[in-house]
């Protein structure tokens, strides 16, 4: 079941630079396609990256998709874009200055 988006959450899960790098990432890309968590070279723990992935999950950001000892991230593009018209391409403008 896919967590449901609220203004708040995505704003809240946006706050921090490391998940709007993630998302800035995801969203910039010419295709959606699944990446991995250590994929983003994020430098933090192990448990902290864990804990941004998670609140980008709970927020509704992105999907996790978890194979044993990996999982996969991928944008969730179309719910934001339909619920959040133009919030991506903020996110990308501001993460690439």
């Amino acid at each position: 079941m896919k967590p449901k988006m609220t203004l708040q959450g995505v704003l809240a899960a946006l706050t921090d630079p490391h998940r709007r790098g993630v998302v800035a990432e995801l969203a910039a890309a010419s295709v959606d396609a699944e990446r991995t968590c250590s994929s983003f070279g994020l430098a933090v723990t192990k448990s902290t990256a864990t804990h941004h992935f998670r609140v980008l999950h709970d927020s509704g950001l992105i999907q996790l998709t978890d194979y044993g000892n990996r999982k996969g991230v991928l944008l969730r593009r179309a719910d934001i874009d339909r619920q959040f018209p133009g919030l991506l391409s903020l996110v990308v403008a501001e993460t690439s200055r």
